[in-house]
């Protein structure tokens, strides 16, 4: 019988297959089908920073009313629209997810500095989450901030975070970072107990006939999968943490690359929007039928073994797979 359990953050899982963050966790309903169908764990759709601090200006805004201390600010922070839950009702759907479901449910903070709103780490876990991912969402556009003034924040604000809550921490990163190796390592040491890549940013557009920027979500592909399964290997066995690997996984031969990079799950939202949970039997089918006529027996037994310090072309994860590649191009023409 093949073996399709794995571990991550030191939750025991049945399958490597996890919801990621997404509106299908808002709805209670929605959960218990992602649950049914197979889903090993569900991570919760974040609550923001910017969430937090909204809500506190727009309290001392009607405390102050008519001094208009706060209308800049107020008018600055956008309408969270589907994300845009107070602090309580969030805590609230914890609890309610909590209770609901038997697989393990992952609290998600979303923000990038320090202070009073990272209480709500702590406040998450109360209400009966069973770990927290950390998601570091910023886009730098300050000339004046470094690089390294910017990752000794995020160092900061992970090391607070995890000293709030006892639970397991994992951090969503970015793959845009000069030395991403050395950051992981000090992100690990800062108290993350899992790394999640990584995070997708969504990038505006122009509307060239109203001239405006336009906001729109657009799904992922496989094609977006190759970035963290680089990267996923190359850290493997060099930074002492779970790997989650998100952002592109959307058939079953996804989620076993996920698994040979080193990855302990594979998380899935685009498709999860798209399709709905029908697809995750089918997934998990094509998983077992493929280790069993490929010879293994665990999903323990493949992870990391396609990963750098595994495979018999280290270099090929480096820069000398470049010019292979370019080279391939050229036999073509």
């Amino acid at each position: 019988m093949t073996d399709l359990s794995t571990t991550y953050l030191g939750l025991n899982l049945k399958n490597p297959l996890v919801a990621s963050a997404s509106p299908l966790s808002k709805k209670l309903d929605r959960a218990r089908k992602l649950e049914e169908a197979g889903a090993s764990a569900i991570v919760m759709y974040s609550l923001f920073e910017e969430q937090i601090i909204h809500e506190s200006l727009e309290l001392d805004h009607f405390l102050t009313r008519g001094s208009d201390s706060f209308a800049e600010a107020l008018s600055y922070l956008p309408d969270g629209g589907m994300y845009g839950v107070g602090p309580e009702k969030y805590l609230n759907q914890v609890a309610g997810l909590k209770k609901a479901l038997s697989i393990p449910v992952v609290g998600s903070l979303n923000g990038v500095s320090k202070g009073g709103w990272t209480r709500y780490a702590k406040q998450i876990q109360d209400a009966g989450a069973d770990a927290l991912e950390l998601n570091l969402y910023y886009i730098p556009t300050d000339p004046e901030v470094t690089a390294q003034e910017l990752e000794n924040a995020q160092v900061e604000l992970v090391a607070e975070v995890k000293s709030a809550i006892s639970i397991p921490l994992a951090v969503k990163i970015s793959p845009f970072v000069t030395a991403l190796p050395n950051f992981a390592r000090r992100i690990v040491e800062a108290g993350a107990n899992g790394l999640v890549l990584f995070n997708r940013f969504y990038q505006p557009d122009f509307d060239l006939d109203e001239l405006e920027i336009v906001h729109s979500l657009d799904l992922s592909t496989s094609a977006e999968l190759r970035l963290p399964l680089r990267w996923i290997s190359i850290l493997y066995g060099k930074v002492n943490a779970d790997f989650a690997l998100t952002s592109g996984v959307h058939d079953a031969k996804d989620v076993l690359k996920a698994m040979m990079s080193g990855a302990k799950v594979a998380m899935m939202a685009s498709n999860l929007l798209e399709n709905g949970e029908q697809i995750i039997p089918t997934m998990l089918n094509e998983i077992g039928w493929w280790m069993e006529s490929h010879e293994y027996e665990s999903i323990k037994q493949m992870q990391g073994s396609m990963s750098q310090k595994s495979v018999k072309e280290p270099a090929a994860f480096e820069r000398a797979n470049y010019m292979k590649v370019l080279n391939s191009f050229k036999d073509m023409a």
